[in-house]
C-alpha cells in the first residue's frame, strides 16, 4: 500500500510504499503538493518493473540501500538501510511485487 502524508515540520507531502506486514520498503522525497506525491506514486508503478531503474548503493558504514529512478534519472524513492546485500535485493523484489497493484491511502 502507498501512504501519502504531510510533514508537520516542512508541510511537504511524502509517500511510503509499505509491504503487507506494514514495513516501509520505499520512501519519497518531499513534494510541495499532494498532486506531486500522487504523480510520484504513478512513476513508481510505471518504473518499478525495470531493474535498470534501481540504483544499488553501499553506504560508508557498509550498509546497503537502493533508489528507484524515473526515466529522466530523477530519484522517485529510496529504501531503508539493509545489513546485507541479499536484504537489499529482497527489498527491490518487494517493490517490484507490491508497487504495481498497491492501493493509495492518505495518512493523517
Amino acid at each position: 500500500m502507498f501512504e501519502i502524508f504531510q510533514s508537520e515540520k516542512n508541510e511537504k507531502f511524502y509517500f511510503n510504499l509499505k509491504a503487507k506486514n506494514g514495513q516501509v520498503i520505499l520512501s519519497s522525497q518531499g513534494y510541495s503538493d499532494k498532486g506531486g506525491a500522487t504523480n510520484g506514486i504513478e512513476s513508481v508503478k510505471k518504473n518499478c518493473g525495470d531493474d535498470s531503474k534501481f540504483e544499488r548503493k553501499t553506504a560508508s558504514n557498509g550498509k546497503f540501500h537502493f533508489s528507484l529512478k524515473a526515466g529522466n534519472g530523477q530519484i522517485i524513492g529510496s529504501s531503508q538501510m539493509y545489513s546485507s546485500e541479499a536484504g537489499m535485493e529482497n527489498g527491490i523484489e518487494s517493490v517490484k511485487k507490491n508497487a504495481p497493484e498497491a492501493e493509495v491511502k492518505e495518512g493523517e
